[in-house]
């Protein structure tokens, strides 16, 4: 079949937009929002999107959905046409009962009215692509042509298929619903050398193309292998959102992100907590990036009294299926996640559930191990009559004989909060152990969340059980490596997180407000301020950190914790450091400045404009100083054990005047395309001065501008307004290409011209 775009000319409650939408971003947040921290202060609402459109030329015609959140109802010209209740999962529905001739009327209906639905800044609405398949009547359906790897020397694939079909690679051909085929001198897919084949596929009426990578897959207590080659996981958590542009999910977002994780040393990423989109995966199989695939955040047992728990039982097994077809033929798929931080298999119904997934996972995608975020803390308070979430869910509390409203996951994350990187160890003891086994051991890999004290325990309590680290403070990222590096049942780290998000309110900030204590914070807060990369996608220490402690760094990196305020901050558990690389703080002159260096180097000295300000060891990869802050330049210079240098980097000052920046990430755009522009206040060598903000008005032309914002985690400023103010002298910019000639955008007395082209 052939696909087509879906997404222009399209109405939200008679405004028009541009789909992928998010139109929960377009709402008023406010300090009483029922959807509260965990859903950044914004509101809910009802929406009902609208298409006209005229009768496709086609036999057979099938829409598409990639994400509409939530508990969507698909209307085509006043019929029910189909929908599906989970927000994160594409559907798909059949037009051809309900076309008619001339003008046709394509109605969309979701909600997330009642608040809280979420523990994150969910979005709402029709915030992924929506595409249109045309074709014959006897069409190759989208997702029903299959692709695995049987084996790689030599490399023989199989492929299945709905129906009968004939498959061409390289020159190389097959036919039928189920055979193999040899691909010579096959070039395999990884993280290293991400080799996509694609294929021609006919069926005598209708024609497609299938994208597929070769590869395998193998687990033990040996370790995780890919293509036989031991691999450890550099992983970090995402969850869905794009910062200033909310929820809505464009290839350009997703690719960008991606890149940017792979150049910073992250080989895999876990999409938390529910399914990514087709447009990361994409991204992740050019690229190469692995991907764990979770499907949701709860079970059958409410965290929020409005969230997918009451549809879940129903619904759990569609939504595998659907997950596994559309991740089936994705090479850089590696691993199923069946849940997060669920409390249901501290019980004997939560454990069968688990192993029902588990083993419908494995009939549906054989070749893929499935693991699951568990946290052991959790599950050991559950069993002993302490309920998770009974309070946040209402009266549906899974936890049987449990008093409700003892505990919930609000009052779990304010523990957490308080103890720190201790909770790693609160499911050290004999209990633990017997409480978690049972889910544990029915996982192909076992996920660990906050308990790395487990991790050496398990060498001799469960010698056969593998392990990866699917949850994780940034700031134990040296001591659970070197335990990754050591243990070879341990796969890999997944820290919380690789990219900040809206919701979750200050969870990892540092933050400087009398509001900033404790975890949950009061509205204006917005973003969690936790992230590797903050929202906008500029680096933080916590990404350099990373790399020097994965061994990616080829020279030192300095970061800065901000100087320019008056005390210290109250700082959050899901987060070690707030340095930022910079040493632009003007006006700062004389106050302390406390200065990280990261480096897998035995020695730092560090130099202010060309006088030492201390020589340390470096421990865990980093090493700290204070200094007193003066304008110039800031150097580190890396040594060996033997005190011969490795290598030098350098931090300078804004000098003279400042001005706007307007950095492009691309010299050049298609219609339709979507262009990301960092602005920044900085000097004429372009060194950005953290301690010169501003509010900013963008004006846009021939172009949509579709989110313009900082990474400010507490403000009431608006990422749809066209105006907001600088963050630490940072701000982004995102707008969409309309046609042929020049996108212009303005901003005060600067102008930036991209040239559009066909």
């Amino acid at each position: 079949m052939k696909r087509v775009s879906f997404c222009d000319n399209w109405t939200c409650n008679g405004s028009a937009v541009v789909i992928p939408h998010d139109a929960m971003l377009h709402g008023e947040r406010s300090a009483n929002a029922p959807s509260g921290s965990g859903g950044a202060y914004f509101p809910g609402g009802s929406y009902r999107y609208e298409k006209h459109f005229a009768r496709p030329q086609a036999e057979h015609v099938l829409l598409q959905f990639e994400g509409v959140y939530k508990n969507a109802k698909v209307y085509l010209n006043g019929q029910f046409a189909g929908g599906t209740a989970y927000g994160y999962l594409p559907f798909f529905i059949e037009a051809d009962p309900f076309l008619i001739d001339g003008e046709n009327v394509l109605c969309v209906e979701c909600e997330n009215l009642d608040q809280p639905d979420s523990r994150w800044y969910s979005g709402a609405g029709i915030y992924r692509p929506v595409w249109l398949w045309m074709g014959p009547k006897q069409s190759i359906a989208p997702e029903s042509v299959r692709v695995s790897t049987l084996s790689l020397d030599p490399a023989v694939i199989r492929v299945e298929s709905e129906k009968k079909i004939r498959f061409t690679v390289d020159g190389i051909d097959g036919s039928g619903t189920d055979f193999t085929l040899t691909i010579p001198d096959a070039k395999l897919w990884s993280e290293d050398s991400p080799s996509l084949y694609t294929a021609r596929v006919t069926n005598g009426f209708d024609e497609t193309e299938v994208t597929f990578g070769i590869r395998t897959i193998s687990w033990s207590a040996k370790g995780l292998f890919v293509n036989g080659k031991e691999t450890l996981l550099r992983g970090g958590c995402l969850h869905h959102d794009h910062g200033v542009l909310g929820a809505a999910t464009f290839d350009e977002s997703e690719l960008r992100r991606v890149k940017k994780l792979k150049e910073a040393g992250f080989n895999a990423i876990r999409s938390a907590h529910n399914p990514c989109s087709r447009a990361l995966l994409d991204a992740c199989d050019r690229l190469g990036l692995y991907v764990m695939d979770e499907g949701w955040d709860m079970w059958y047992s409410h965290k929020n009294p409005y969230d997918y728990a009451a549809y879940w039982r129903e619904n759990h097994f569609y939504d595998l299926e659907a997950l596994v077809r559309r991740d089936f033929s994705h090479p850089s798929v590696l691993l199923y996640s069946i849940g997060n931080e669920v409390s249901e298999p501290a019980w004997d119904e939560g454990v069968k559930a688990a192993k029902e997934m588990v083993a419908a996972l494995h009939r549906l995608d054989p070749a893929r191990p499935v693991t699951a975020g568990i946290n052991l803390a959790i599950l050991l308070q559950s069993a002993q009559g302490k309920p998770f979430y009974g309070e946040d869910g209402g009266a549906e509390s899974a936890i049987p004989g449990a008093e409700s409203g003892e505990m919930n996951s609000t009052k779990f994350n304010e523990i957490t909060a308080m103890v720190g990187t201790g909770m790693n160890h609160a499911a050290d003891g004999e209990d633990a152990d017997r409480i978690t086994s049972p889910v544990l051991d029915a996982l192909d890999i076992a996920g660990y969340n906050y308990a790395s004290g487990r991790y050496l325990l398990e060498k001799d309590k469960h010698p056969d059980r593998v392990v990866v680290g699917s949850e994780t403070f940034p700031q134990d990222l040296p001591k659970n490596w070197a335990m990754v590096k050591e243990l070879p049942y341990l796969v890999g780290d997944f820290m919380w997180t690789a990219w900040d998000y809206l919701g979750e309110a200050g969870i990892g900030a540092w933050a400087y407000t009398p509001d900033g204590a404790g975890f949950n914070k009061p509205y204006p807060w917005l973003l969690a301020d936790s992230g590797a990369y903050d929202i906008l996608g500029n680096p933080t220490g916590e990404l350099f950190w990373a790399s020097a402690v994965w061994g990616r760094l080829n020279k030192p990196a300095i970061c800065v914790q901000p100087i320019n305020h008056d005390a210290a901050p109250a700082k959050a558990a899901w987060r070690g450091t707030n340095a930022i690389p910079s040493w632009a703080w003007r006006g700062c002159e004389g106050r302390t400045a406390t200065v990280e260096v990261y480096t897998g180097a035995a020695r730092v000295e560090l130099l202010l404009n060309g006088a030492s300000a201390g020589n340390k060891a470096v421990e865990d990869c980093r090493a700290v100083f204070e200094l007193s802050y003066a304008p110039g330049t800031l150097t580190a210079v890396s040594f060996d054990e033997h005190g011969s240098e490795l290598g030098r980097s350098a931090l300078c000052s804004a000098r003279g005047e400042l001005h706007i920046g307007l950095h492009p990430e691309v010299q050049s755009a298609r219609p339709g395309e979507i262009v990301y522009v960092p602005v920044a206040i900085e000097d004429a060598d372009g060194i950005i001065e953290r301690n010169a903000d501003r509010l900013l008005s963008i004006r846009v032309e021939n172009g949509t501008l579709l989110g313009f914002g900082s990474a400010a985690p507490r403000t009431e400023e608006r990422y749809d307004s066209g105006s907001f103010t600088t963050y630490y002298g940072e701000a982004l910019a995102v707008v969409r290409a309309e046609k042929p000639g020049e996108l212009v955008l303005s901003v005060r007395d600067q102008r930036l011209v991209i040239p559009v082209f066909e």
